[in-house]
Formats: C-alpha cells, sequence, structure tokens
C-alpha cells in the first residue's frame, strides 16, 4: 500500500470536485477548493474522521468496498479507479462472485454529456436510484439537491409520494408502476446481496399497497420506454418522447425527455430552463 500516494490522489480528487458535480449545493462559504471531507466521506458512506486519516496517510489499508466507495464519491473514471485500488495494495477489477449492488459511479463522458444537454435528462441505476441530473430535469421532476441521497429514487417518489401521480396522471403511472416493479424484481436476482436494494423493496412493500399488488405478479422485465405526458404546476401539459440510452457496463440508463420541435410542449421546456426550480409568480 502506497499510503502517500493514496493520500495525494485522494485530496487532488476531492479538491477538483465541485459540489454541483455531485448533487450538493454550494452553500455560501467554501474556505477550500471542491469538495469538503466531510462531503465525500458521506458520499461515499464512511466515518469522516476514516477519511480524514486515509487522505492524511494514516488509516489503515482500506477494503474493497471502501475503494469502491471512494472510487463512487471522487467520480473517478475507470483508469484512475484501477490507480486507486493499486495505490492501496488492491488488483482492480470487480471481486469474484455476484456483484455486491448496481454501480452508482457515473462514467465522466455521461456527466459532460448531460450538462450540455438542452433537454431534460438524468441517469438511473437498475433500482431506479437517480445518479444524476441536469437543471432542466430538476425543474422538470423535483430539485433533487434537495432530497437526502436516499431519497432520490424515482420508484419512492412513485409509490411513497404523490409526486409522480401529480405530474404524469393516474393512468400513465398505473403502467409504470407494473414496469417498474418487473423491472426491480430483474435487479434484485442480478445483485441479490445488495442490502440497499433489499431495504428498498421492504420500503415499498410496507408503504404501498399497489407496489405490493403489482409485486406479487412476480413479472421480471427490463424497462426501456419511459414516454409520458407531464401535467407540470408551473407550465402545464407538456407531451414528451422519452430516450432511454443504455450504459452496459454501468447498468445504467440515461433518460432524456424531448418535446416535438416546434409545439407548445417545446416551448414550455424553454420555459422551464428560464424558470429552473425557481417558483413561478403572478404579478399582482
Amino acid at each position: 500500500m502506497d499510503r502517500d500516494g493514496l493520500a495525494e490522489f485522494l485530496r487532488v480528487r476531492r479538491e477538483a470536485l465541485q459540489p454541483s458535480g455531485v448533487g450538493l449545493p454550494a452553500g455560501l462559504r467554501r474556505r477550500t477548493p471542491g469538495l469538503r471531507r466531510e462531503e465525500v466521506a458521506s458520499l461515499a458512506t464512511m466515518s469522516t474522521d476514516y477519511y480524514t486519516r486515509l487522505e492524511q496517510g494514516r488509516g489503515p489499508r482500506p477494503s474493497r468496498a471502501v475503494l469502491t466507495g471512494l472510487a463512487r464519491a471522487l467520480r473517478l473514471s475507470d483508469a484512475e479507479r484501477d490507480h486507486l485500488f493499486r495505490l492501496a495494495g488492491e488488483q482492480p477489477g470487480p471481486p469474484p462472485g455476484p456483484p455486491p449492488g448496481p454501480p452508482t459511479d457515473v462514467r465522466p463522458g455521461v456527466l459532460r454529456m448531460l450538462a450540455r444537454l438542452d433537454v431534460p435528462g438524468l441517469v438511473l441505476d437498475a433500482k431506479y436510484d437517480v445518479l444524476a441530473w441536469n437543471p432542466l430535469a430538476a425543474a422538470l421532476i423535483t430539485d433533487f439537491s434537495a432530497l437526502p441521497v436516499r431519497d432520490r429514487n424515482l420508484l419512492r417518489l412513485r409509490f411513497l409520494t404523490d409526486r409522480q401521480a401529480e405530474l404524469f396522471g393516474e393512468e400513465a403511472t398505473r403502467e409504470f408502476a407494473r414496469e417498474a416493479a418487473a423491472d426491480l424484481r430483474a435487479a434484485t436476482s442480478t445483485y441479490p446481496d445488495d442490502q440497499a436494494l433489499a431495504q428498498l423493496v421492504d420500503d415499498l412493500l410496507v408503504g404501498s399497497a399497489e407496489f405490493a399488488e403489482v409485486w406479487a405478479r412476480h413479472e421480471v422485465g427490463r424497462q426501456l420506454s419511459l414516454c409520458q405526458t407531464i401535467f407540470h404546476p408551473r407550465v402545464g401539459r407538456i407531451d414528451v418522447i422519452c430516450e432511454v440510452l443504455v450504459v452496459p457496463e454501468r447498468d445504467q440508463r440515461v433518460v432524456l425527455y424531448a418535446a416535438e420541435p416546434g409545439s407548445p410542449s417545446e416551448q414550455a421546456i424553454r420555459l422551464l430552463d428560464v424558470i429552473g426550480i425557481q417558483e413561478l409568480t403572478t404579478a399582482t
């Protein structure tokens, strides 16, 4: 293990990240560049003290699970992830056996593409966690940065709140419920050891009779069509054409919400681009 090399690499990568790039608010006072140590620790699901010791070259040899969490939190590319593992004295690559859980690190190229899009877009993992989004997606669906990380999940929004039904209408959300339950069951067989996925299923079964009903059908499948008519509280009806791009090596999907060029729906999306996540007010 190269403790000094690992410490320097963690510090440099932490300082290179901006809060907006990982879904965190920038805040008003930041004395140091990039993310704070406690923010990286939270994203990597470890204690701040443990992460601080690693960055100061005083920590024990991290496990593969810890390294995977750090790679996810720091948004490392595949090459950077392999370098991190080697610095810690581990061989890069997945451990033998089933994968521990859906990958949550989004490729830098996908993040750059998302930032440059002029349509709402977001990245989902296999359990419908929203891993990344652009400002238009936040304006269209919800301000994901204002939600706890655990609640940035389309299934929690659909089954445990009224948000999706309000946006998409009852008929469309019923169809989404059936397909999403089949999709989630497929994920449970792919990632049988993922505790977060098991907890998500348990929460949905307890909190939603509708989910329990569709889950009991034992349907299995992959949902690749998410097209909807959206009833937005600020700009009205938006008819969208959804494009779903699959990132197979990450088991992720990039969902894009586009409208017919020149249509009222496209104009509504352009208005959302101006409004953002601020409340639309009417002059009196």
